[in-house]
């Protein structure tokens, strides 16, 4: 009798971040609990770490009932991100049912005829210089629905929409010329001049932007000739609605729409105003979405009873992601909880004392990258890595500024892979962890090779 043979399943997105739970929780009984102590830096408003000052505490190790409650615990910690996202994409739903959003990107289309293609890569550039200059990044999320449908309508699939905010904005993040949030913090705190060093982060920042745009395109153009290539082309957004590009060319784009997307304009430029001069974070983004959300539907002819009614279709078609950004917080809740995060910086970074500064630079981007799957707040890394990568870099006769590209290096381009950061994109996006992986692994790869090229490259012409 033939055996049949047993198809290979992936586990659903929760599961996998359940095992890394599970795993994350018995780290807290292997590694020994340590603290630094902290003092407040008057440069850089954070609280930094006092280096050489590493002791260690009573072990905490996190049982299972404990482990289990981190997970509601992650959900409260993350319930501005998580509301956030309810506000936002009630937004781009209330868009979409009053037609007015494929209208608008109906209208663009026919404007861009024959350049149609140049698109994307336009707003990757916008994301990048945006997240490179002031800082952008939770702040896309509202617009991650809007693109998965632009580019679903331009024939593409839901994840090259994604993948132009997400890896749009991580780039330039990632490779920060200016960003307050990182390379301000770092280089306050490392006692550098705030923007000392900018040229050879703006070769990076082209560079690597070069990348992901050349990489999202690439699959932009095997998708569209080939949808079957699609590595979600079993996955249904909630965006999508059977819309495809010929439908999309008859569809009208009335005065009414006209007004409604001007109103859409006005609430990103509203956003960006925000956070930039008034420093709006996820609550008053919220209210911005919310009110915005209300001015859409009125206009689109709906009453507040059946907006209210669409909020709600709303909410639940983004549940799921708004559970995955909740959960993947909880790894962070268990860390704390076991004590174990300075002890990791701790660990690593007394490895890179007594080798070459090549080989220490390179040593420093690898620290940061597995210190961001940890604390995945860019000032929050700053503040607890800068003062130890700083004084190791005069300790082994490097300039700091070195130690501060090895910091947003890591820092950032991990943003695209570890599940306590991307997480709550591919939550939003809809997309299961790991079919971002089956995409991304390959980019992050090359990501990192460059960012070695680079930091060898700044340590052998002597940057500062």
């Amino acid at each position: 009798m033939e055996k049949k043979k047993r198809k290979l399943s992936v586990p659903h997105t929760y599961v996998i971040i359940g095992i890394i739970l599970v795993i994350v929780t018995l780290m807290t009984y292997v590694i020994p609990a340590g603290q630094y102590d902290r003092v407040m830096d008057e440069a850089s408003g954070q609280e930094i770490i006092v280096t050489g000052s590493y002791h260690h505490v009573e072990q905490t190790p996190v049982g299972p009932f404990k482990m289990v409650t981190a997970l509601a615990e992650g959900m409260v910690d993350a319930s501005d991100i998580i509301f956030f996202c309810f506000f936002a994409y009630g937004l781009v739903y209330m868009m979409i049912k009053t037609g007015a959003f494929y209208g608008g990107v109906s209208a663009l289309k026919r404007v861009m005829r024959g350049k149609e293609i140049l698109i994307l890569p336009v707003f990757m550039i916008v994301f990048g210089i945006c997240g490179s200059t002031f800082g952008m990044y939770e702040e896309v999320y509202g617009l991650l629905p809007a693109f998965i449908g632009i580019a679903i309508a331009m024939g593409y699939d839901g994840l090259v929409g994604g993948a132009t905010v997400v890896l749009g904005v991580v780039t330039g993040f990632a490779a920060a010329t200016l960003n307050p949030f990182t390379i301000g913090i770092a280089q306050g705190i490392a006692g550098l001049p705030i923007g000392s060093g900018v040229w050879y982060r703006i070769i990076c920042l082209v560079l690597f932007e070069a990348l992901a745009i050349w990489y999202v395109m690439r699959y932009a153009h095997r998708v569209k000739k080939d949808p079957s290539r699609s590595i979600v082309r079993d996955v249904h957004f909630n965006v999508d609605e059977g819309m495809t590009s010929e439908k999309m060319e008859k569809l009208p784009f009335t005065g009414r729409h006209k007004l409604i997307m001007l109103v859409f304009a006005c609430t990103i430029g509203l956003l960006v105003y925000g956070t930039t001069q008034f420093g709006w974070y996820l609550s008053e983004l919220s209210a911005l979405f919310i009110i915005a959300m209300f001015v859409v539907g009125l206009l689109g002819g709906f009453g507040p009873s059946e907006i209210c009614r669409k909020f709600v279709e709303a909410a639940s078609e983004i549940l799921f992601g708004a559970v995955v950004i909740g959960v993947a917080r909880s790894l962070v809740v268990v860390m704390n909880e076991g004590n174990i995060i300075d002890s990791l910086v701790y660990y690593m970074s007394s490895a890179l004392t007594d080798v070459p500064n090549g080989i220490a630079a390179v040593g420093m981007v690898i620290v940061q990258n597995i210190l961001n799957f940890f604390i995945p707040s860019g000032s929050g890394q700053a503040a607890v890595s800068m003062p130890i990568m700083a004084n190791l870099a005069d300790s082994i006769g490097m300039h700091r500024q070195i130690a501060v590209l090895a910091f947003q290096f890591g820092d950032g381009f991990s943003n695209m892979f570890w599940p306590t950061v991307i997480a709550t994109e591919c939550g939003i996006m809809g997309i299961p962890l790991q079919k971002w992986y089956k995409f991304a692994w390959p980019l992050f790869i090359m990501m990192f090779a460059l960012q070695v090229v680079l930091i060898v490259v700044a340590t052998m012409i002597g940057y500062q």
